[in-house]
């Protein structure tokens, strides 16, 4: 999707300045036009350090082999982890798991087991997500890498493949927002807290589909774990990266923790090479002049222990107010690569045996059955080293191995109808940990053993028998970034220069504008769902059934050329493939929206269909019609004109050469990403390059 900057028409001088994001993605960046600075907006071909795949490693290779790929392009840039589906010990599962370390061995890739841990805890355990680097993974909580100051961000199986053929794949540099954290956090509130805050209180997509930059004065007394909790949590906040700062408090966890854990020898960890990295954190931040799309502002002082839920991120409560509703908890977990950390067990050890005495314990409540598993192994080792696991075992925790397990609904452990469960993970969407009929909370480690002992939603408090003093109001504050060059920005500052047009790329792109005016359009609207696991619906099955579930008047209103153009978050759902190929089977070659889902997006390119995200022409068209009987699918009458070489928009009413409704200046769509259109997709582009 090609965002845009709202203020171009007034500027008249753009800042060049880059954030952190930006300079990390210009540092990965390969094949840019010399002298060409990115910024928010630009699509770029990309080269990251590192790229993780899980249990879904086989999909992955046989996606890779189906290329015609032999070879992994870089050995030393893949790393495969077993990390899902780790209990499953069914013949079908254990051929998979066989599969893909067969592969892993044949091709030389790094490899780890079931039992070594999460993906993401041992990504970061073994130093291949390390700061200023761009590390991705065919998994939605890459965001964790932003807690070390790497720029970790999600791909899709299409792109881990091209990955592994190529050692590259594209991304589009999405808007930044900065996100300010002021004021001391109080005694015994976590980075847990923080992230439950920030996605209930911002809870209106102020940062969908945007990186996260954390600033502000609080930064230097979060410890590293908090930061990896609130950079995992971005995702459910609705964004696709969280990227802490490289500063003296992460210089020193790596001395100090990281390398005598790691010895002298370590592939990718030595003291040198943090030596280096401290050389290197003053240059690396954000300049002065850097544009941010939006600025949030949390005052830490203000916070207290939070619960999410039930069943949302977005909705939000003190512990205290759900404590006086008795709230009864059927079970709990502290599981996952959120919360499964060394600090975390400890803090939950510290609930359930206040004095440290282990022969004083308070015991999980006889109603409640409280699950948990260690990040990693190294991280299970160290919390029997230190004395925390022993203690969840004395009071009645059950014990999982190193994985993700009920945190996705797999394994032991899951909610059934009717249940309560509170837990330390990520995720509380309806049926994610069980049955679509339990509730599910999300809460601090120390949030989760309370409860468990109490046997509902209860704070650490009311274990220890003392009174918690908190603020009753959260101070937050929305608003613009640094200067007026950041107005609600989210394109590149201007390029010098048209942008080349490779042979066999349209330099225009036009037709009209047909309005499918909802928000939240989803995949199984655009693509029912009955027809997701047909591999041999035709491709004129697949134009006769686009947009079905939507509208079954969308077939009857549009026609072949015509430029859809929706609300907000189009694409949302499912990660099926057939939503974006379905709409280029109709004919449509372009989707304008105000926002889009981000897997949709990355669907569409990998599969030649081209999107715009323009929320001014939505607002437009809403006002246009907003005394006018309501019609799913309507016919504008306003044409859309893409002048792709000068990165200009102009909608135009009742032809082409009508006069001008808007005119919009939008992200550049580089060489790279044309080449990919022009060979029918990514896959075909990787064909191209093997």
């Amino acid at each position: 999707m090609l965002r845009f900057r709202r203020s171009l028409h007034s500027c008249g001088v753009l800042r060049q300045g880059q954030n952190l994001t930006e300079k990390i993605v210009q540092k990965y960046a390969v094949g840019l036009p010399k002298g060409k600075v990115v910024h928010s907006g630009d699509y770029v071909s990309i080269k990251p350090a590192h790229c993780m795949s899980h249990d879904n490693s086989w999909p992955v290779a046989l996606k890779f082999m189906g290329l015609g790929a032999t070879k992994i392009h870089d050995t030393r840039q893949i790393v495969n982890t077993l990390d899902h589906d780790i209990q499953n010990r069914d013949e079908k599962n254990l051929a998979k798991y066989k599969n893909i370390e067969n592969f892993a061995k044949n091709h030389g890739v790094d490899f780890y087991p079931a039992g070594r841990g999460i993906g993401h805890q041992i990504m970061i355990e073994e130093g291949y997500a390390f700061p200023l680097n761009l590390t991705v993974a065919s998994d939605s909580h890459s965001n964790t890498y932003g807690g070390i100051g790497s720029l970790g961000t999600p791909v899709v199986r299409t792109d881990a493949a091209a990955i592994w053929a190529t050692g590259q794949t594209w991304w589009q540099i999405p808007p930044v927002a900065q996100v300010e954290l002021v004021g001391q956090l109080p005694h015994g509130v976590s980075g847990k807290d923080i992230i439950v805050a920030l996605c209930g209180l911002f809870n209106k997509d102020q940062v969908l589909n945007h990186a996260i930059e954390f600033t502000g004065d609080s930064l230097e007394h979060l410890p590293i774990d908090y930061r990896l909790t609130i950079a995992n949590m971005t995702t459910e906040w609705g964004a696709l990266s969280g990227l802490f700062p490289v500063d003296s408090t992460l210089i020193n966890w790596y001395r100090n923790e990281r390398l005598p854990k790691l010895g002298a020898n370590h592939p990718r960890i030595t003291k040198q090479i943090i030596d280096g990295l401290e050389k290197a954190a003053s240059q690396w931040k954000a300049d002065t002049d850097a544009s941010y799309a939006k600025k949030l502002t949390i005052d830490l002082s203000t916070l207290q222990h939070y619960v999410s839920g039930p069943n949302s991120v977005k909705v939000s409560n003190t512990v205290q107010e759900l404590s006086a509703q008795n709230i009864k908890v059927d079970k709990a977990y502290l599981v996952s690569c959120t919360n499964s950390r060394l600090s975390d067990l400890e803090s939950a050890a510290q609930v359930v045996c206040p004095s440290g005495d282990i022969n004083k314990i308070n015991k999980v409540s006889p109603n409640v059955k409280f699950y948990v598993a260690a990040a990693s192994s190294e991280v299970e080792k160290d919390a029997k080293a230190s004395g925390a696991w022993d203690k969840l075992v004395k009071a009645g925790c059950i014990v999982l191995p190193p994985g993700c397990g009920p945190c996705i609904g797999l394994g032991t452990g899951l909610l059934e109808a009717g249940e309560v469960g509170i837990s330390a993970t990520n995720r509380n969407f309806k049926g994610r940990m069980g049955s679509k009929d339990a509730l599910a909370y999300l809460a601090s480690p120390a949030v989760v053993a309370a409860s468990a002992i109490v046997g509902k939603i209860a704070s650490p408090a009311e274990v220890f028998g003392t009174q918690e003093n908190f603020s009753t109001k959260v101070n937050t504050t929305t608003g613009t970034a640094g200067s007026s060059a950041a107005e609600e920005s989210s394109a590149p500052a201007a390029s010098s220069g048209a942008v080349e047009i490779l042979e066999g790329f349209p330099s225009e792109i036009s037709g009209e504008l047909v309005l499918c005016d909802a928000d939240n359009i989803n995949t199984d609207g655009i693509y029912p769902g009955k027809y997701t696991y047909q591999d041999d619906v035709p491709k004129e099955t697949m134009a006769k059934v686009c947009m079905e579930n939507y509208d079954p008047e969308f077939q009857t209103k549009t026609k072949k050329g015509d430029i859809i153009v929706s609300g907000f978050n189009f694409g949302t759902g499912s990660s099926r493939e057939q939503a974006a190929t379905a709409i280029l089977a109709k004919g449509v070659n372009l989707v304008v929206s105000g926002s889009f889902g981000n897997i949709f997006s990355r669907n569409s390119i990998n599969n030649a269909l081209l999107t715009l995200e323009i929320p001014a022409l939505i607002e437009k068209l809403r006002n246009k019609y907003k005394d006018s009987p309501k019609e799913l699918t309507r016919r504008t009458g306003w044409f859309l004109r893409w002048d792709v070489a000068h990165r200009k928009v102009v909608v135009t009413e009742g032809s082409l050469d009508g006069p001008v409704v808007l005119e919009q200046t939008v992200g550049e769509l580089g060489k790279n990403l044309q080449e990919i259109i022009i060979k029918g997709g990514l896959e075909g582009w990787v064909k191209a390059h093997l």
